[in-house]
């Protein structure tokens, strides 16, 4: 009849909207941080400057051609802010874990937690690894497959946590 020592629904659903609160609070500082921390620079001007330099380029050894810049290496500043932004929203993404095991949150949103560290994490490794250090066109290509493979093993990630919960 009653469920002594389980959370009650309605607690819960509190400690998720406190969990997104947070969650989305801190984005926001980030990008704000990373916004005025490229100061004289605006990141605004860079972003849509990156836009306007995209013309189609041939993918190697695959016959067709898919947008990528036009000079790659010419939009170093927006690759640095694009790296902060992943390893804030990584690092947020850790605290929330942590927050979610110490909370005793749902096995489902530990796992969906797990996975979007596991991609943002990914995603600034592989910024630094092609975008920063960008020389040839084909690199962005090879980024672009790389963030594809970091989803693959994110979402790898959330099923490992998930099955390992079974009993």
């Amino acid at each position: 009849m009653f469920n002594i020592g389980k959370k009650s629904e309605l607690t819960a659903n509190r400690q998720e909207t406190l969990f997104t609160a947070v969650y989305i609070g801190a984005v926001l500082i980030s990008l704000a941080v990373i916004y005025i921390s490229h100061l004289p620079y605006s990141l605004w001007t860079s972003i849509t400057d990156f836009f306007m330099t995209l013309t189609l380029s041939p993918v190697p050894s695959a016959g067709i051609a898919l947008p990528a810049p036009s000079n790659p290496a010419a939009h170093a500043n927006l690759y640095l802010a694009g790296f902060q932004f992943a390893i804030a929203v990584g690092i947020i993404e850790i605290i929330v874990l942590f927050l979610r095991i110490i909370f005793h949150s749902s096995i489902q949103r530990k796992a969906e937690t797990i996975e979007n560290i596991v991609f943002w994490l990914g995603a600034s490794y592989l910024i630094t690894t092609y975008l920063m250090n960008m020389t040839i066109a084909a690199e962005w290509f090879v980024f672009w497959a790389g963030m594809i493979l970091i989803f693959g093993l994110a979402l790898v990630a959330r099923a490992f946590v998930l099955l390992s919960s079974r009993r």
